[in-house]
């Protein structure tokens, strides 16, 4: 309980190479990623979610324990300690036609949602480069909804090895941009692609950007002045997704 307790903090989940997984839905989903050693749960929870929990160890938990164990408002009780996957960005490379690169995000929600994005997408993997938040904060594991499990993410902080990288295995790398020099719509999506996004305080780094193989602007009709990066995310990984799909239907 006190070893749970302290994956709560990026320390503790650092140095022990695991994380707390809470509530229902991202225990299920880290159970069927074969990653879940333990669960700590209250009584009510053991029974109300045994499906859930299925095979795992199960430790039965005070209503007052759980709580100690949740970063949440209002606890599930119902909490897995998981195995961090380690998948790293030349084991994910080999074959790779789409790959999503949130740039220095460090707010778990959006790092969360461009998570959910990549796997809805067909991504092959999702990187995290820069400074980025640990994808296995509690807001970013939920924002995820599960997706996490599902889709590699890969925590990279060297930004231009990750570009070069991408390059190397020859991926075009497109970078959002408000000046970008060519409209989504004119975009080159057919071949294999990684999409590179911002925070959206400040959006990509210039020297970013000018390492991309284009800079890609969305055409705004109305008169907003930019758009979030979870909606900046979901319109461009749509694109590529369905120009896949287009190109898959004319084979």
């Amino acid at each position: 309980m006190v070893a749970a307790a302290k994956l709560l903090r990026l320390a503790g989940r650092r140095r022990a190479g695991r994380f707390l997984a809470e509530g229902p839905n991202l225990v299920e989903a880290a159970t069927r990623a074969g990653v879940v050693t333990e669960v700590f749960a209250t009584e009510a929870a053991a029974v109300r979610h045994a499906e859930v929990i299925g095979g795992a160890t199960v430790h039965v938990v005070t209503e007052r324990a759980a709580k100690a164990l949740s970063d949440t408002v209002t606890p599930t009780g119902l909490v897995a300690v998981c195995e961090t996957p380690t998948p790293t960005l030349p084991g994910v490379l080999p074959g790779a036609a789409l790959i999503a690169v949130a740039v220095g995000v460090s707010e778990p929600g959006n790092a969360g949602t461009l998570i959910r994005l990549g796997h809805a997408m067909g991504a092959d993997a999702v990187v995290l480069a820069g400074h980025s938040v640990d994808p296995y904060n509690g807001k970013c594991l939920r924002a995820s909804t599960g997706s996490i499990f599902a889709v590699p993410v890969v925590v990279e902080p060297d930004t231009d090895a990750v570009i070069a990288a991408l390059q190397g295995a020859g991926l075009r790398v497109l970078a959002t941009a408000l000046d970008g020099e060519i409209d989504l719509a004119q975009a080159d999506l057919a071949g294999p692609t990684a999409w590179l996004f911002g925070p959206e305080a400040h959006g990509l780094p210039a020297e970013v950007a000018g390492a991309a193989d284009q800079r890609v602007r969305i055409e705004m009709p109305g008169d907003a002045e930019s758009l979030n990066v979870g909606a900046a995310a979901a319109i461009c990984l749509y694109q590529s997704a369905r120009a896949r799909a287009v190109g898959r239907a004319s084979r």
